[in-house]
């Protein structure tokens, strides 16, 4: 599938899940992720749980609800690959961060690799 077309024309709401390095879960509803040119998936992140998390354990799992009746979507497992904080890309990225409001405010982007794509119901394996 070709995630960034998927995220430009799909709406649906998404939920990033975390663990620390002792494996205690947390999930967070995240908006739609930035597909980059590398295919890299990219979230602004506050300095928060999620973003603690991923300090000691850089796995993640990010499940996506298409808008409308039914259960359509993706489950993605990731790997974040790298992150950064206070450059123009961050700013230029964020859609709904009030950066230029509040200039003391942190916010990092963090890139992850998809390590495995499923759909939001079901093993993705085809039927025998």
């Amino acid at each position: 599938m070709n995630l960034k077309t998927y995220f430009e024309e799909t709406k649906g709401m998404g939920v990033l899940s975390t663990a620390d390095s002792e494996g205690r879960v947390n999930a967070a509803v995240y908006a739609r992720p930035h597909v980059m040119d590398d295919g890299a998936l990219a979230f602004i992140m506050r300095d928060r749980l999620s973003h603690s998390n991923l300090q000691s354990n850089p796995r993640a799992a990010y499940l996506f609800r298409e808008e409308g009746p039914g259960y359509k979507g993706i489950r993605l497992h990731l790997t974040k690959t790298h992150e950064e904080s206070g450059t123009p890309l961050v700013k230029e990225l964020c859609r709904r961060c009030k950066i230029y409001d509040n200039p003391e405010a942190k916010r990092f982007l963090v890139a992850f690799k998809t390590d495995k794509e499923l759909p939001l119901i079901g093993a993705g394996e085809s039927p025998e």
